[in-house]
């Protein structure tokens, strides 16, 4: 899967570069969140904004992502969800669990006001 890590203002973002997000490429996405969370990371933003299609394994992912991460006081939020994939994320209940922003900023600044130029 191709993917890119980054860091700003201590919130790990993970950015999705496939069109499709579906079970047979979900380990490598699967092993790097979980890798960031095993690290310490608490506050972790997923950028979908090129990813025009996810299937039911991938919610399951990001809802045990999710489960990882909340109860000691993490947040894992989407950003740039594209309608047909909001409409998985609603259709599921999904969105009701993880936070989903319009922009990347938007998910940065949801942390506290943080902005990517400070």
């Amino acid at each position: 899967m191709n993917l890119s890590t980054d860091r700003q203002h201590g919130i790990a973002i993970v950015r999705v570069k496939e069109s499709r997000m579906m079970y047979p490429l979900l380990s490598d996405f699967s092993t790097t969140v979980n890798g960031l969370i095993a690290g310490g990371d608490r506050r972790i933003i997923i950028d979908l904004s090129e990813v025009g299609y996810i299937d039911s394994a991938t919610i399951g992912c990001l809802m045990d992502l999710y489960r990882q991460i909340s109860p000691d006081g993490g947040a894992l939020k989407l950003a740039g969800v594209q309608r047909r994939v909001e409409t998985m994320l609603t259709m599921t209940g999904a969105q009701n669990f993880i936070e989903v922003h319009a922009t990347e900023q938007a998910a940065i600044d949801s942390f506290g006001g943080a902005h990517a130029n400070d």
